[in-house]
């Protein structure tokens, strides 16, 4: 990495050459203008113009219709060393690592469990993994851990790459942890500790493994070819590769990233580029999709848990896993005013992950710009995925004003307009 610069990639002169469009229908069918959903694409094209992503796949559905599914740039080959002879242009099919917005699909599995009386969220951990009550654990349920407050947001041990591939030592690890805070003192976002409890409580009590668990309740049921930890050896030569962007002061992202990660921004990068880690199941981190599928599971959500006739998860169900567990606090682990639901990251006002005047927005943050939620005021959900990991750099103001085109072209929709999102109930709740 060239420590000194600004650690961009390759940009064409023509991004219509490196931009794929699919399925998408008329503006006017997802109650939009050609002049807003054009407003939006500028603002994608004008942050891929600074050279901190080698791809951004964007899928955004409104009023449950596919108004935007694009993708542009290149899967493969296009480092911070240049465009490589053989590089490969990317599709909206082209698999993606979610990295933390993995943490979504798995709570909402959890959900799934207590939904269908298998589990209880208030219930301790170690009524379902009695290894885990070591050292004062013994009262942090699973309501703790979807809202992040477990007392864990770390391993204690150092992360390394041979860790990350190693699920039964992490599990070790965190059976044998001391907790940094009681159970429900302190929010501190648990960056990878808190998914792989989450994902040994669904493999005990199912008897199955998680992959196996969440290709048939979601995966399958929903027609994905490739949404699940890991990625099938079949198409991992389709898989986009991530690159360490942006700048990169050791005392300033490193830093930080040890104290959220337990490791380093290059290490990160490079575990996700392995193959080692398609292969192994890390439940808070390791989806590999499409952002059209990513899509489609937000929607889904935005639908009151119903796929096309499908009732996935229960209205009832969303609307609980949806509910604020607080208000706007600062995150002890990642050092910003958060809102977290059991699971979700919640959007704010004015302003807050999602963009502004987002306050009944859900979703998740994933390493360091994917972005996925659902904006019931506005009924939209929305995909973003990229493949730079700038934590700094010349992206900042581009990706704030995507996110901001997208709330501000994509106006709310007076109440008695909308679809009746969570069945009898609506995510109206007070947005701090």
């Amino acid at each position: 990495m060239k420590i000194f610069s600004s650690n961009t990639c390759y940009v064409p002169k023509d991004l219509s050459a490196i931009t794929d469009i699919q399925h998408e229908v008329s503006a006017e069918e997802g109650g939009m203008t050609v002049k807003q959903v054009e407003t939006i694409w500028r603002s994608v094209e004008d942050l891929y113009k600074t050279g901190n992503s080698p791809l951004i796949s964007l899928c955004l559905r409104r009023q449950g219709q596919i108004i935007l599914n694009r993708s542009l740039g290149y899967a493969q080959g296009n480092t911070l060393d240049g465009l490589s002879n053989n590089a490969q242009i990317a599709n909206v099919d082209t698999p993606v690592c979610l990295f933390s917005a993995s943490k979504m699909i798995t709570a909402m599995l959890i959900h799934l469990l207590d939904e269908s009386g298998e589990i209880n969220l208030l219930d301790p951990v170690s009524h379902y993994i009695p290894e885990y009550a070591q050292n004062g654990k013994y009262r942090a349920t699973i309501f703790h851990l979807l809202s992040h407050r477990g007392g864990i947001p770390r391993v204690e041990t150092e992360v390394t790459p041979d860790l990350l591939f190693d699920k039964e030592k992490i599990l070790q690890e965190l059976y044998a942890s001391k907790p940094l805070a009681p159970a429900g003192n302190q929010l501190a976002y648990h960056a990878v500790t808190a998914g792989y409890i989450l994902g040994e409580i669904i493999e005990r009590v199912t008897g199955q493994d998680i992959r196996q668990f969440l290709h048939e309740k979601i995966e399958k049921p929903m027609g994905m070819q490739y949404f699940n930890y890991g990625l099938k050896p079949e198409f991992r030569h389709l898989v986009s590769q991530n690159v360490s962007t942006g700048l990169h002061p050791t005392l300033g992202t490193d830093l930080y990233l040890n104290r959220v990660l337990g490791g380093g921004l290059q290490m990160a990068v490079d575990v996700t580029n392995d193959h080692r880690f398609m292969d192994t199941i890390c439940p808070a981190g390791n989806i590999y999709t499409s952002a059209e599928q990513a899509n489609r599971f937000f929607e889904m959500l935005l639908n009151g848990g119903n796929y096309q006739g499908q009732q996935i998860l229960s209205p009832q169900t969303v609307f609980r896993a949806t509910l604020p567990t607080s208000k706007t606090t600062i995150d002890h682990s990642l050092l910003v005013p958060m809102r977290y639901a059991l699971g979700p990251m919640l959007g704010s006002n004015p302003v807050g992950i999602f963009g502004p005047m987002t306050g009944q927005a859900f979703g998740h943050l994933g390493f360091s710009n994917v972005l996925c939620w659902a904006d019931p005021e506005r009924d939209i959900s929305v995909s973003f995925l990229t493949t730079g990991k700038s934590v700094v750099g010349t992206h900042l103001a581009a990706t704030a004003k995507v996110l901001y085109r997208i709330a501000r072209e994509c106006p709310k929709i007076e109440k008695d307009q909308r679809r009746s999102l969570f069945g009898t109930h609506h995510l109206e709740t007070d947005p701090v």
